[in-house]
């Protein structure tokens, strides 16, 4: 293994540590606009004037899609946890890809 991997496998570890200890949520933060159930209301009309933004936080939990909708105060104490968990997610990624290559590198298997 280079001194580069080790370096970079440091890096990947210190960065997650650190988020890990400011705690962090799975899913996405999604903005949406809605039409309702009434069909005289002015979302159904032409120009069509959809209700909202609303926010909506989403994540999966047990192999089932969960849907959360957000106020102003949830979605500002929530946004940079969800942010943080994919930030934790891509350096995950990257940690495998960096472990992967150095086994391969170290049991001569190519890479």
């Amino acid at each position: 293994m280079t001194k580069r991997d080790d370096e970079r496998l440091e890096r990947i570890r210190s960065e997650l540590a650190a988020l890990v200890v400011e705690g962090s949520l799975p899913g996405s933060l999604v903005v949406r606009s809605l039409r309702c159930g009434r069909r005289n209301c002015a979302c159904h009309q032409d120009p069509t004037q959809l209700h909202g933004p609303y926010v909506q936080w989403s994540y999966s939990y047990r192999g089932k899609r969960v849907a959360r909708w957000l106020n102003a105060e949830q979605t500002e104490r929530l946004r940079d946890q969800v942010e943080r968990g994919r930030q934790i997610k891509e350096l995950t990624a990257e940690l495998d890809a960096a472990e992967i290559r150095r086994i391969e590198r170290a049991e001569g298997w190519g890479a």
